[in-house]
């Protein structure tokens, strides 16, 4: 995992754990250890959101148990080629409502998107792949897995331990490297918007 860090070259010092931070599609179909799963959750569980209301709820189901067909099957057919491989796949879901002041909640998916992100520099620090993505069935996952109302599905993460690269498809080996990012003065600026 420590090849973002070697590809990657930040414009202003970062701690490393940014750079290492990326989304290999290479597992290895080893299991984790549902200790390891739930440490990962245990860091979703500790980011920031309005409130402090949590809005993130987090479904998930482990290869070769019987949840894991039902969440396989939301995938489309791109990520069905590499997602066999994974160990579990979880799916982030966010309340609309703010449950602390019963108001719409303006930052529900930007709160569960800290919450994955936490996930993630975790999964990092563990030497664990996690590969977030939108390719799967949202309205499916709705249903199949019960998604009240009151919820908004956002996003699935893959998780498992790094395998080979040169098991994936061609054209997704030739992908199978920490990507860059703009330049820090494409996405920030002091003031108003200026793009």
């Amino acid at each position: 995992m420590i090849q973002g860090r070697t590809k990657r070259h930040p414009d202003y010092p970062i701690d490393p754990l940014f750079l290492d931070r990326w989304s290999p599609r290479a597992m290895s179909g080893e299991p984790i250890s549902e200790t390891a799963l739930k440490t990962l959750l245990e860091a979703a569980r500790w980011a920031p959101s309005a409130f402090n209301a949590q809005p993130w709820r987090l479904l998930y189901a482990r290869r070769d148990t019987p949840q894991w067909t039902v969440f396989f099957g939301l995938l489309n057919e791109r990520n069905r080629v590499w997602c066999p491989h994974a160990a579990a796949l979880v799916l982030f879901v966010s309340e609309k409502v703010n449950s602390t002041t019963g108001q719409p909640s303006i930052t529900h998916s930007f709160d569960a998107g800290g919450a994955c992100e936490n996930l993630a520099l975790q999964g990092t620090l563990m030497g664990l792949v996690v590969h977030s993505m939108q390719g799967f069935d949202y309205e499916r996952a709705r249903t199949e897995l019960r998604v009240p109302d009151g919820y908004r599905v956002e996003a699935m993460c893959a998780i498992g331990k790094p395998g080979d690269p040169g098991k994936l498809p061609p054209a997704l080996q030739e992908r199978e490297s920490p990507n860059a990012r703009k330049p820090l003065a494409e996405i920030a600026c002091e003031g108003a918007f200026v793009w």
